[in-house]
């Protein structure tokens, strides 16, 4: 399988481009391209306001893609980044040709004891909500990645909670035309399936892809599995 369609990666809360990774990797045939967010990873010393909302996010994701002179790419975002997808839809529907969300809804509430706890985060975010984010049986995979998680600007991960908490779109998401494909782990403890299976039911053209044996990192616990998904739907 061969795209001419340029895919832009955007990840989640905490995170940074290199959360693809895995994912990219078993993918040398598309074209990627993968952003930092304000504050995350390489534009760690360009954090950009205090606070931000996923509609602020949408905004810098879409003056990205009008800067690089990318038509109507396909967005892809994980957790916070499926909603900057969503909101971009809504906001630009002739930006984006096709959206694929891994791990996100059209309403994300966060647990209040994550909210408190990112208030006080380190730059490299809070291990237990990385451990959350894991299947309960991939203990050893979510230690693995937060320890080589790359550092947020401070407040970054505050910022991006509360931009989840107050995301809501659930009433007007049926007016989204563009296909999307919908990837979530079947033990996803933050984003649970129904989230998905919410927007599939409302979403005018959707695919819905349940992946086994994987929590809300989807991508990096069954990068595999995503990949094929993935290819299947651009295919």
């Amino acid at each position: 399988m061969t795209t001419s369609e340029t895919l832009v990666f955007v990840h989640g809360s905490g995170d940074s481009a290199r959360v693809w990774g895995p994912l990219l990797a078993l993918l040398p045939e598309i074209q990627a391209v993968a952003l930092d967010l304000p504050g995350h990873g390489a534009l760690l010393a360009q954090p950009g306001p205090a606070a931000m909302s996923v509609a602020d996010y949408a905004a810098f994701v879409r003056a990205e893609i009008e800067r690089r002179g990318l038509e109507q790419p396909i967005a892809v975002g994980h957790s916070l980044g499926g909603a900057v997808a969503l909101q971009l839809a809504l906001e630009s529907p002739q930006l984006v040709r096709r959206l694929a969300l891994i791990g996100s809804g059209a309403r994300l509430r966060v647990a209040p004891a994550f909210l408190a706890a990112a208030r006080d985060a380190g730059p490299t975010g809070v291990p237990l909500i990385t451990q959350t984010a894991f299947d309960v049986a991939h203990v050893a995979e979510a230690d693995a990645y937060q320890a080589q998680r790359r550092p947020t600007a401070p407040g970054v991960l505050s910022r991006d909670l509360l931009a989840c908490d107050q995301f809501d779109v659930m009433q007007e998401v049926a007016s989204i035309s563009q296909p999307t494909l919908l990837i979530v782990g079947a033990n996803d403890r933050m984003t649970p399936p129904k989230f998905s299976e919410y927007l599939a039911a409302r979403l005018p053209v959707a695919t819905l892809a349940i992946i086994p044996d994987a929590g809300h990192y989807a991508q990096i616990e069954q990068p595999q599995r995503v990949a094929d998904a993935l290819r299947a739907w651009l295919g």
